[in-house]
């Protein structure tokens, strides 16, 4: 735990900077103003503005608002967005505030300006979503450059997760929210983290934001090598039925639909409908069911004023083949599709609800609140060892969790201008409560519970956080230092002790941070990022460990750069470094993650993304990473299932007659199982075609995924498990079979 001293050093230091430069004299040559959607009426944000003279640039922040620092006149602002035509505007004087209207256009990589890497990822993503729109769940993660995942337990369960040499499990090391709202479940019965998010629908998103490493004072737990946030439309100018259908049995409908006139600018109210089913190619028929229905509400109530609220619910059910082991499918046993348990599957539900109040103080200033709450339940019938421990009935195992999220977030943000330069402000507060009323492993059989229940408690798990953080824009510089502190209240009941008491703990996190851009022209910029970031651990091992390593730390850097030689043309490389405290290992025998020692990474990540045609789009990332354990010796240090090299992209080509067409790869290279390298999980090339028509108002698509058929492993595990004929348990890879070639067609109808 870190001192308490040392934080109010560190904070000391941080207003000292801050006083320092608010006593520097305010400058008179600022020029200030609003960027809209011409059609719309809506303020536009991320838009870029570049000063022709010199250089000088900044972007409009989410009420579209910009200020921007300019020493003669007259000059010439450049305004341009990746979704609308380019803008000049003539300063006459420092006096002038703007109103400036965008016109909508076709997606083009080229109106991305060189900015700093937060407004510039936005964009690129925005251009990614457009050239190549995200059909499920899973093509939402996927859209993230370097994030990898597999799914192995029907369908249901949420999505194993890889990113920057993390084997993430289920989150473990990735801080994912949905419009603000967390999705990350800490002391889950499935595993520390899991983030499930298929109460999202796809057509309903917007923006993805994301950012690699701990640099980021917003994000708090998990967001070790990375975080992500889906937002979703505030507005939608249509309603929308789409139906799609395809191979095993595989049915999906989605409708979105807009509930107010479209002359109705300052509120905006939609609701959103979808249910999937499929069978799958397994031996055992999946029977995978899913309904969500989401709703969204958004209101100007006056001109200093907004309000947003929303809703949404999920539930869904699945059968599951599991993990099957090599040795079974080479004995003939069972086939690739096939299943040692055909009782594997399970259930899970989640309802959310938040408010959002913005209170806008003054053109320079302005405070929002956001509220939000979860009801949750989970379900899942797992078998990873099958007659290991119990030759009789067999080892499933059922894991239960039921819970209750409380929460808020509370933020201020200022605008300060200075002499030569200007600061955005921004501190925030926030607190979470996961009341977990249920948290249970069960051994049953065929999905019956037998006598012999592993955990049965209840718990309680708080987090209190608050951060600070400045934006220092000067000519070619950002500067961004924060900080963070992170409280922690853990409560743990078990129902199976006959001490009959609630165990507790405490603990506190401060993570400080900085990031710094220089922009050198208009083709080139450099960054440096550093920070501390954390994930918590499980209440379970919080309370067995009587308090010891409950936020193990995270501390890394990166370098790199922003390369734009073409006009059309994006290059990223980045270099990087990743020491963890604590890892957590999958522990095939049990079915559990264990804590184990530290670790570090080493990377290289390099992205492109090319629009040498309006109508040709290419996008190319690569990633490389070496995870290794530093206290265990050479040979012995492999991370289990961590990934080494990666990379995804694709070529999409969108022509006018409206026929478009979208070839993606993604790749995954071979990667230990174990420590010693002794069994490997074995990589994989994947091909996945997109054909789709639009005229007017409707689409007709075609969807061919694994396009070459080709026979990979999705998930793989190191699992000593043991089959009915054996004798001995056997250290084997268990892997669960990649989808094989996959048809499915599609209509959407807008009105």
């Amino acid at each position: 735990m870190v001192k308490e001293s040392d934080f109010y050093n560190g904070l000391r230091k941080v207003v000292f900077v801050i006083i320092l430069l608010l006593q520097m004299q305010v400058s008179n040559a600022q020029i200030r103003g609003v960027i809209k959607d011409e059609a719309t009426g809506k303020p536009l944000e991320t838009a870029s503005i570049v000063l022709r003279s010199s250089g000088e640039h900044t972007h409009s922040l989410a009420d579209g608002s910009f200020s921007l620092l300019v020493k003669n006149v007259p000059d010439t602002l450049i305004v341009s967005h990746a979704e609308f035509e380019q803008k000049t505007i003539i300063i006459a004087n420092t006096d002038q505030k703007f109103t400036i209207d965008l016109e909508r256009s076709g997606i083009k990589l080229s109106d991305v300006v060189v900015s700093s890497s937060k407004f510039l990822i936005g964009q690129i993503m925005k251009v990614d979503l457009k050239m190549t729109p995200v059909n499920s769940a899973q093509d939402l993660l996927r859209k993230v450059p370097g994030l990898f995942i597999a799914q192995h337990a029907g369908g249901g369960k949420a999505e194993q997760i890889f990113l920057r040499g993390f084997d993430a499990d289920h989150g473990t090391d990735v801080n994912i929210t949905v419009d603000g709202l967390p999705v990350n479940m800490p002391s889950h019965a499935h595993g520390q983290g899991y983030s499930d998010l298929h109460f999202v629908i796809p057509e309903t998103v917007k923006d993805i934001d994301f950012g690699k490493g701990s640099y980021y004072a917003d994000k708090g737990d998990f967001c070790t090598a990375g975080y992500v946030n889906f937002s979703t439309f505030d507005r939608v100018d249509n309603s929308m039925f789409k139906l799609e259908t395809g191979s095993f049995n595989t049915i999906r409908t989605v409708g979105v639909f807009n509930l107010l006139p479209k002359e109705i600018t300052n509120k905006s109210a939609y609701i959103a409908g979808e249910y999937n089913f499929t069978n799958g190619p397994f031996e055992v028929k999946q029977n995978f069911n899913r309904l969500n229905l989401f709703a969204k509400y958004d209101a100007k109530i006056s001109d200093k004023n907004y309000i947003k609220f929303q809703a949404s619910t999920f539930n869904s059910s699945w059968n599951a083949s599991g993990q099957i082991p090599e040795r079974a499918v080479a004995q003939d046993i069972v086939s690739r599709w096939g299943s040692i348990d055909p009782s594997e599957g399970g259930n899970t539900s989640r309802t959310n609800l938040s408010f959002q109040y913005k209170h806008k103080i003054d053109e320079y200033k302005d405070w929002q609140s956001f509220f939000f709450y979860s009801k949750y339940a989970f379900n899942l019938y797992s078998d990873f060892t099958f007659y290991a421990k119990d030759y009789i009935n067999g080892d499933e195992i059922n894991q239960i969790d039921n819970r209750n999220i409380y929460g808020y977030d509370h933020k201020y943000t200022q605008k300060i201008f200075l002499k030569n330069s200007n600061i955005v402000w921004e501190s925030g507060t926030g607190l979470r409560m996961d009341d977990i009323t249920n948290l249970q492993l069960n051994h049953v059989y065929r999905r019956n519970t037998l006598l012999d229940q592993i955990t049965d408690a209840s718990a309680t798990e708080t987090n209190l956080n608050l951060y600070t953080q400045a934006e220092w824009h000067s000519g070619k510089w950002l500067v961004n230092p924060s900080i963070r502190l992170d409280y922690f209240i853990f409560n743990y009941f078990d129902r199976l002790s006959s001490l009959g008491t609630t165990q507790g703990q405490q603990a506190t996190k401060i993570s400080p941070k900085l990031n710094v851009f220089y922009t050198v022209d208009s083709k080139l910029q450099l960054y440096a990022k550093a920070g501390k970031g954390f994930h918590s651990n499980d209440v379970r091992v919080v309370i067995a460990q009587s308090g010891h390593d409950v936020l193990p730390s995270s501390i890394g850097a990166d370098l790199g750069a922003v390369i734009k030689p073409l006009p059309g043309l994006y290059i990223q490389p980045a270099l990087w470094w990743l020491d963890l405290e604590q890892e957590f290992v999958f522990s095939g025998d049990e079915g559990t993650w264990e804590p184990s020692g530290k670790t570090r990474r080493l990377g290289i990540d390099l992205s492109l993304r090319y629009q040498p045609l309006k109508w040709l789009y290419i996008d190319i990332d690569g990633n490389y990473a070496k995870p290794r354990f530093t206290d265990e010796a050479a040979g012995q240090n492999y991370i289990p299932l961590a990934p080494t090299f990666t990379s995804t992209g694709g070529i999409s080509a969108k022509f006018s007659s409206g026929i478009s067409a979208n070839l993606r790869y993604r790749y995954m290279a071979d990667r230990p199982a174990n420590e010693d390298y002794s069994l490997t999980a074995k990589g994989y090339f994947v091909n996945d075609l997109i054909l789709t028509y639009t005229k007017k108002n409707w689409e007709f698509n075609i969807q061919m995924q694994n396009l070459f058929n080709v026979k990979w492993y999705e998930a793989q595990f190191e699992t000593v498990s043991k089959l009915k004929n054996e004798t001995v348990p056997v250290d084997d890879i268990n892997f669960t079979p990649g989808t094989p070639f996959y048809f499915k067609t599609g209509i959407k109808f807008n009105f």
